[in-house]
């Protein structure tokens, strides 16, 4: 009878240590806040030792700023949208990106990642940045987006940063600023589709090409 060959242990997954401190940490600093929270409570949460915590993250602060930049990878839009042709599909990525990004940042997570960001401004300004570099992308995109479509003709002139931020401001009104004051709920897919569609509207009321429409 020929002996079974004992199954080789699988090696152990870094990547699984590496999330589980992320998210026992980020549980931590929204309960605790940031200065109250220690390694030891974030190595206990997580399950793992002092050693192996410190072997992925050198202070408190690293594991702070990992946090941060998790949650913020998620709401990233592609950096190359999908270039538009005409008005109608203007409009359509416009809508479809607005509507993106308020359901995206109106996640309790992701709303709860802006208001650590905020509260460890001072004392960790490496929080901020590490945001906002990810809004950066996405406004980059979008500003690009713009660009292309008045090379087309399809926008009339503008600098297209200034036309991003316009459209931005359109989109969210004060419902950022009631988010992360907890004045507003997470709005219904009803609320978010008609301030998608009205800011688009708005924006294209605003810069688009009158010669595009006779085309």
């Amino acid at each position: 009878m020929r002996k079974t060959k004992p199954a080789k242990r699988a090696p152990p997954d870094e990547t699984s240590s590496c999330d589980r401190i992320i998210g026992a940490a980020f549980a931590a600093f929204m309960e605790r806040g940031y200065g109250n929270t220690t390694m030891l409570e974030i190595a206990t949460r997580a399950k793992v030792s002092k050693r192996d915590l410190y072997a992925n993250f050198s202070n408190k602060q690293a594991v702070l700023l990992a946090s941060i930049a998790n949650r913020a990878s998620r709401m990233r839009l592609p950096p190359d949208l999908p270039a538009v042709r005409d008005r109608n599909m203007l409009a359509s990525t416009l809508t479809t990106l607005g509507q993106t990004v308020i359901r995206e940042v109106c996640d309790p997570a992701v709303t709860a990642i802006y208001r650590l960001a905020v509260a460890e401004a001072e004392r960790s300004p490496e929080a901020a940045e590490t945001l906002n570099a990810s809004r950066s992308v996405n406004r980059g995109a979008v500003a690009d987006l713009l660009a292309k479509a008045q090379a087309h003709g399809i926008l009339g002139l503008g600098d297209p940063q200034q036309m991003m931020e316009q459209f931005f401001a359109l989109l969210w009104g004060d419902l950022m600023l009631n988010r992360l004051l907890g004045a507003a709920g997470i709005p219904k897919p009803a609320d978010i589709d008609r301030r998608a569609r009205s800011a688009t509207e708005a924006f294209l009321k605003l810069y688009a090409n009158p010669a595009s429409d006779r085309e």
